[in-house]
C-alpha cells in the first residue's frame, strides 16, 4: 500500500465488533466508512435486504472516500433463529444469506475489481464465526452455512489475487460479548455454554477489532488465505 492515508470500508459499524473495529482504526494515518442498516453517526445507510444495495454502498464509500478503498472489512451479520419446523423457514435462509454471504460476496468482487483497476495492493477482511468449522445449534444451519461460505470465499479469493497484491483474510470468532451474543446466552443458558469454553469467558469486541486492524494494516503479505480463530479454545482445529 502507499504511504498515504488508508482508505478503509466497515460494514455492520453500528455497534459490537464493528463498533469497535471502527474505534481501533480512528487514526491519523486511516480514513475509515462505516455502514448500518439505518445509517447515522456518520455511517452510510444501507439494507442488504435490498436489491443493489452492496454497489450502492461501495459508490458511497468511494465518494466519501476521494475515489479510493484500500481495504474492505466485511462484518455485518444477521444471527436470527430459524426453527425447521417454521413455515417461513426458507425466506429466513435467504435473508441471512444475503445479508451475511451474498452482500459481502458483492463487496469483495467490488473490492477486487477496484484493486485490479488502480493496479495496486488491497486488503480484504471478513468476519466469519466459529459455526463455519463447528456448525451451531438447529435453529441456525442458515447461519452456519453462511460463514462456512464465507470461510470459503475468502480461500478463494486470496489463492487467485496473491500475485498482484490483493490479500484476503478471515476471523472466526466465538461468542463475542455483543448485544446479539448477550441475548443468546440468555435463552440458551449461560453457564452451560461458557462450560464449554475453556478460556472460561466470552471474547470481547476490542480483542476481534485488533485482530481486524492487524489484518487491515500489518499482517504480512505471506498471511494472505489465513483464518484467524478467537473462541477461548471452544473449537481447536
Amino acid at each position: 500500500m502507499s504511504k498515504t492515508k488508508i482508505h478503509i470500508l466497515v460494514t455492520g459499524a453500528s455497534r459490537g465488533i464493528g463498533k469497535a473495529i471502527v474505534e481501533a482504526l480512528d487514526t491519523d494515518d486511516v480514513a475509515v466508512i462505516g455502514q448500518s442498516t439505518a445509517g447515522g453517526d456518520s455511517l452510510i445507510a444501507s439494507d442488504f435486504t435490498l436489491e443493489g444495495a452492496a454497489p450502492r454502498l461501495w459508490q458511497q464509500a468511494l465518494d466519501r472516500l476521494d475515489g479510493r478503498i484500500d481495504v474492505l472489512i466485511n462484518n455485518a451479520g444477521l444471527f436470527e433463529p430459524n426453527p425447521i419446523g417454521a413455515d417461513d423457514w426458507l425466506d429466513s435462509w435467504n435473508r441471512t444469506m444475503t445479508i451475511n454471504l451474498t452482500a459481502s460476496a458483492e463487496l469483495c468482487r467490488l473490492a477486487v475489481l477496484h484493486f485490479q483497476q488502480r493496479g495496486d495492493s488491497g486488503r480484504i477482511v471478513n468476519i466469519a464465526s466459529r459455526a463455519a468449522y463447528r456448525g451451531d445449534g438447529p435453529d441456525h444451519w442458515h447461519y452456519a452455512a453462511s460463514k462456512g461460505g464465507m470461510v470459503a470465499m475468502t480461500k478463494s479469493i486470496a489463492r487467485a489475487y496473491a500475485h498482484q497484491q490483493i490479500l484476503a483474510f478471515a476471523i472466526c470468532p466465538g461468542f463475542t460479548m455483543t448485544g446479539m451474543a448477550e441475548d443468546y446466552l440468555a435463552s440458551r443458558g449461560g453457564d452451560r455454554l461458557l462450560a464449554d469454553i475453556p478460556l472460561g469467558r466470552v471474547a470481547q469486541p476490542e480483542e476481534i477489532a485488533s485482530m481486524a486492524r492487524y489484518c487491515a494494516l500489518d499482517a504480512p503479505a505471506s498471511m494472505t488465505g489465513a483464518i484467524l480463530d478467537a473462541n477461548g479454545a471452544s473449537f481447536v482445529r
